[in-house]
């Protein structure tokens, strides 16, 4: 409870509510409930092989098998209807290792979940750290996604063998003296197959959860924001304008703030008016005087 109430106190629990930390947990749950239907699997299903001397017939032939469904080494006892002893059979098929394979699959996933949802509430700042606990978190949840897709369809058409080879009308035809027209056999009790029905389900529900998770953990591992990056042109960046619409770099500071190279005020010393010529101030003329005899 001790710690329960400091992950609480500094809000470290709060990664359990939101997507990436919730997702982990239900991949937990369905990793267990996954493997656990298949894994802990057993059925049963009932024949009888009636013969026309009925003292060498057995109307309760029970016949058992579970994981991890090595079929073939699954035997039974049924009557030959031509003596007293019975004749030794083995059912058909040898579906280990897909099943295996998705239980094997199921086991690792819980044990990664348990593992990420410790990390999302003791060490999420180090997860966050240079986005190396993500990234890697990324290509782990990649890889458990393909290998869940390639289980649970490997465990899918394995389970389609399985209830072939257990169904007690199939069964019946291993029968010899099933074969015979003066015998009579006919099922009692189908094998009950919801359990393994059910792991199936589990298993693609584990494909749309850990395909689902690879966002909320991509969005985390920073690429998200390398993607989105605006681009940058390689060239310096050009300076702002001053007051006078001009840049920095283009007009020295030793010129005439007035002046142009397009035009405009250029005050000329020494070639127009405005100087001194001759002890006089020209201020109108060509370097002329100004006379007031011309109008006599």
């Amino acid at each position: 409870m001790d710690v329960v109430n400091q992950l609480v106190a500094t809000g470290q629990f709060t990664v359990i509510k939101q997507p990436l930390g919730f997702i982990k947990i239900l991949q937990w749950f369905f990793a267990i409930f996954a493997f656990s239907t298949c894994g802990g699997y057993s059925g049963v299903f009932r024949m009888s092989v009636e013969c026309k001397n009925r003292s060498e017939s057995d109307l309760n032939i029970e016949v058992e098998f579970g994981y991890p469904f090595r079929l073939h080494q699954v035997w039974f006892d049924a009557p030959t209807c031509k003596g007293p002893e019975p004749e030794r059979l083995f059912l058909v098929g040898n579906n280990s290792s897909s099943a295996e394979f998705f239980v094997t699959i199921g086991v690792f996933s819980f044990l990664y979940s348990m593992a990420a949802i410790s990390v999302y509430l003791f060490l999420m700042e180090k997860y966050r750290e240079g986005n190396k606990g993500a990234q890697a978190d990324f290509v782990v949840t990649a890889i458990f996604t393909f290998m869940w897709l390639v289980s649970s369809s490997a465990w899918a058409k394995g389970l389609s063998d399985v209830k072939r080879a257990t169904d007690p009308d199939e069964v019946i035809d291993l029968i010899p003296a099933c074969d015979r027209e003066e015998n009579r056999c006919k099922e009692i009790h189908e094998p009950v197959m919801s359990g393994l029905n059910t792991s199936v389900a589990f298993g693609f529900c584990n494909v749309v959860l850990w395909a689902g998770n690879l966002w909320f953990v991509f969005k985390e591992t920073g690429w998200l924001a390398s993607f989105a990056g605006t681009y940058v042109p390689s060239g310096e960046k050009q300076p702002a304008p001053d007051s006078f619409g001009q840049g920095y770099g283009q007009e020295g500071y030793g010129q005439e703030p007035y002046a142009s190279s397009q035009g405009g005020y250029q005050p000329d010393y020494g070639q127009q008016g405005g100087g001194y010529e001759g002890g006089g101030y020209n201020q109108y003329g060509q370097g002329e005087p100004t006379s007031f005899s011309n109008e006599m």
